[in-house]
């Protein structure tokens, strides 16, 4: 029988998944994903920064904040057809869902008709879509739905405790507003959290227990490990334990257990073995590509090879006849297979 669905979790009882012994909560997690997923498909997703940097926020771990000198170059939103070139390759190469980013607080109404034409070119296809464009009122998250737009991407990045140190030009309630604005026009929810921030292990706690309370669990929930970046104030944070980020891929399996749990940014930091526990742990969504926005990303072929050496394939989508974007990644895996397999680490 599956493992129930949740909302009332209890920080103590947050807490008492953390502190098992490290073998017993990936079983648990490990268990629990069996039962509400293929245990080795792994979703893939390729993201776009469609605009990027000058950001009026104030995030201490974005290098696109206009806030911070990080040597970004500010750019237009990007050409529509661009985009869709973009897309088209991104399918090609075995990518069954395409994301769009723009380092925006909010979209402007005159930027709405373009982001609509890159939805419905996208969606024409035959890929998920999915968007992050900061905070999105009512009206603009139902355009966007009837546009075609299946997810929506907006992180609340940490505990409620700890935000205000991050974050300082939007609350926290506003992210849980856009939230509600976008499940109420009926797309789905992407929505994690950034781990390595210097917070505590009690604000990852309550991260992980704000997103398994809120009234339906995320669709797909990444988590995130700082890429530190030259420039912004979290630059010189402590390195995050390894062994204490795959516990919290673990956590969020067992808490959100029909969720994708996406292995996101900070995956160039970790060598093939520290990723392999999180797939063990639960983790069943990746970025592919070689660039999460303006950060880099594992390279293409070393995902592919890490995916041959560990028995895993790319989730296909069940909802679309012409499957030939997921199986040309598998082809591309199974093509690795007769090339040698064992290289250096990162």
């Amino acid at each position: 029988m599956s493992t129930a669905i949740r909302h009332d979790w209890s920080l103590a009882e947050v807490n008492a998944l953390f502190a098992l012994p490290f073998n017993d909560l990936l079983f648990q997690a490990q268990t629990v994903h069996r039962q509400h997923f293929t245990p080795n498909e792994v979703q893939v997703s390729t993201l776009l920064s469609i605009k990027t940097g000058a950001c009026a926020e104030d995030c201490k771990y974005c290098p696109q904040s206009g806030h911070y000198n990080t040597g970004l170059e500010r750019e237009r939103l990007l050409e529509v057809e661009k985009v869709l070139r973009q897309a088209q390759a991104a399918k090609d190469k075995g990518a069954t869902r395409f994301c769009m980013g723009a380092a925006w607080s909010n979209p402007k109404q005159r930027d709405m008709p373009y982001l609509i034409e890159m939805v419905r070119g996208v969606k024409a296809m035959g890929l998920e879509t999915c968007m992050t464009l900061g905070m999105i009122d009512t009206e603009q998250a139902q355009s966007l739905a009837s546009a075609g737009l299946d997810y929506y991407n907006h992180n609340l990045d940490t505990s409620p405790e700890f935000y205000g140190e991050i974050i300082t030009t939007r609350t926290y309630q506003d992210r849980l507003d856009t939230l509600q604005h976008v499940r109420d026009a009926g797309m789905k929810v992407c929505c994690g959290g950034i781990l390595g921030m210097g917070e505590s292990a009690n604000d990852r706690s309550a991260l992980l227990m704000q997103l398994a309370n809120l009234p339906e669990h995320p669709e797909s929930v990444p988590i995130n490990m700082l890429v530190k970046v030259q420039g912004t104030p979290l630059e010189n944070v402590d390195d995050m334990d390894a062994f204490d980020f795959v516990r919290a891929i673990a956590v969020a399996r067992i808490m959100m257990p029909a969720s994708h749990v996406r292995l996101s940014a900070g995956r160039s930091r970790m060598n093939e073995q520290m990723q392999a526990l999180c797939f063990f742990a639960g983790a069943n969504s990746i970025f592919y590509g070689d660039k999460l926005l303006t950060t880099d990303n594992p390279e293409a072929d070393a995902d592919m090879q890490l995916f041959a050496k560990l028995g895993i394939r790319p989730e296909q989508r069940q909802d679309v006849s012409d499957e030939a974007h997921a199986l040309a990644l598998a082809d591309a895996i199974k093509e690795q297979q007769q090339a040698p397999l064992y290289h250096a680490v990162n």
